[in-house]
């Protein structure tokens, strides 16, 4: 008997983060890989080099026949299924998949479940937040996806729960991800540089409902409500008042309620997150927590510590009665809208917006409405500012700056007691910075130098 050795190999596309995090699990797997990447000094390089020396990798393109040849296609989320190699490698029947496939396929088999959420915003906040409250409930949970370390990376037999943030990127090669409950949290334009219309964009959200057992609906966003089957149970969470077992918001005389139903769960002041946009993060993610069995009493006490995450409507500073937000993390349009709607108000006085950047191709007219309610003044930055001018001319005041360090002292020029001056872009940092992470701290180094 002659023994027959497989030349079939999982191809990755793109090597970067992801795409290393599957070339390490594949491998540990035991099974033959190659990596290929359109640039020719992808991040990631050096690290896999020295790793897997035996790994072939293709570089400054994706090669018709490799892509042709190989048994499956772990697609990373920076690349487009549209490549033409993919196309014609799809056509041949190959399945593409992403690094989401494989990550779900190994936490089902091992029976873990899983919390998978997506929307246009707010779900870093929703998920960080979910993974805090099963901390407060005892439990090994590990949290990441789009949101810090790579899926694969997070598999661990010791692991009790999964908390996964998945973008539109990652959903568009994710087939039957089988989470344990799922949720698109809210939808509005993004990244129409990459969709050819807002209905793409919602298909590929909305993939994150596929096999899921329980979904999590945003009851004052339509565009979030699932096509899932009816075995499968459905919560909604509102700023309403809601129905029987839902989540929502109830007055009980001067204070405002965070409830399930008809039972009040806590005090919206006692949140340790600010303003309406994280009201509704809040019930969202006690939704979630309660689909995937997490006590309230260890829910509700996250609430009380989790003040939100760095770069997203985070306190930099008061300055002469004036309030500094570093909202850069805000790189859509609603992003910017959720935080506008969400500061604007409780203020005493009126919000100074710094915004511009990379606009993906995004329609900035939904930001009007907003500004005339809440802000005086924006000041437009980057690459698109003359883009956002052109959708608020003659309905916001606004002034171009040359960079940040202008933009903010021209904020802090403009700005009297009770205002608050916002960073919050509207767009993608990548005109001058390395991501929004370097965008958010030079502000809030600005910001601090005006003491």
């Amino acid at each position: 008997m002659s023994l027959i050795v497989s030349d079939r190999f999982s191809l990755i596309i793109g090597l970067g983060k992801t795409g290393l995090a599957c070339a390490q699990y594949l491998a540990l797997q035991g099974e033959r890989v190659q990596v290929a990447d359109s640039r020719s000094q992808p991040p990631s390089l050096d690290q896999l080099t020295l790793e897997q020396p035996d790994t072939p990798i293709h570089l400054g393109g994706f090669p018709h026949d490799l892509c042709l040849s190989a048994s499956q296609i772990i697609l990373s989320p920076g690349v487009s299924m549209q490549e033409p190699a993919l196309v014609a490698a799809a056509s041949a029947g190959v399945p593409i998949r992403s690094d989401i496939d494989v990550f779900a396929k190994a936490a089902r088999a091992a029976g873990v479940p899983i919390v998978a959420i997506t929307g246009s915003n707010a779900k870093s906040t929703v998920t960080s937040l979910v993974g805090q409250m099963a901390k407060e409930a005892g439990l090994n949970v590990a949290v990441g996806g789009n949101l810090g370390d790579p899926s694969v990376s997070l598999l661990n037999d010791q692991v009790d729960l999964y908390v996964i943030e998945l973008s539109s990127f990652q959903l568009e090669s994710t087939t039957g991800l089988g989470a344990s409950v799922a949720c698109v949290l809210n939808l509005s334009p993004d990244h129409m540089d990459r969709y050819d219309n807002l209905m793409a964009y919602h298909q590929a959200k909305h993939r994150v409902f596929q096999a899921c057992k329980a979904a999590v609906v945003n009851g004052d966003d339509a565009l979030t409500n699932p096509l899932v089957p009816s075995t499968v149970t459905q919560t909604r969470f509102s700023l309403g008042d809601p129905d029987v077992g839902q989540f929502g918001l109830r007055k009980n005389g001067v204070d405002e309620w965070l409830v399930q139903g008809l039972r009040p769960l806590m005090m919206v002041k006692k949140m340790a997150m600010s303003g309406r946009h994280n009201v509704a993060n809040a019930l969202a993610a006690l939704a979630l927590g309660q689909a995937v069995g997490l006590p309230m009493e260890a829910m509700i006490n996250a609430l009380t510590t989790f003040k939100g995450l760095p770069h997203r409507c985070e306190h930099v500073a008061t300055i002469a009665g004036v309030t500094y937000i570093n909202d850069s993390k805000g790189t859509n349009v609603g992003a910017t809208v959720a935080a506008l709607e969400g500061l604007g108000p409780d203020l005493t006085g009126s919000i100074i917006l710094i915004a511009g950047g990379v606009g993906k191709g995004a329609d900035f007219s939904d930001l009007v409405k907003p500004l005339l309610r809440y802000a005086k003044y924006i000041l437009l930055i980057g690459e698109d500012a003359l883009l956002i001018e052109q959708a608020l001319v003659g309905k916001v005041v606004c002034s171009h700056a040359i960079d940040m360090q202008e933009a903010v002292n021209m904020a802090h020029e403009l700005a009297v007691s009770g205002d608050l001056v916002m960073l919050s872009p509207a767009c993608a940092s990548f005109d001058a910075y390395s991501g929004f992470e370097e965008r958010g701290d030079h502000f809030a180094a600005l910001v601090r130098a005006l003491v």
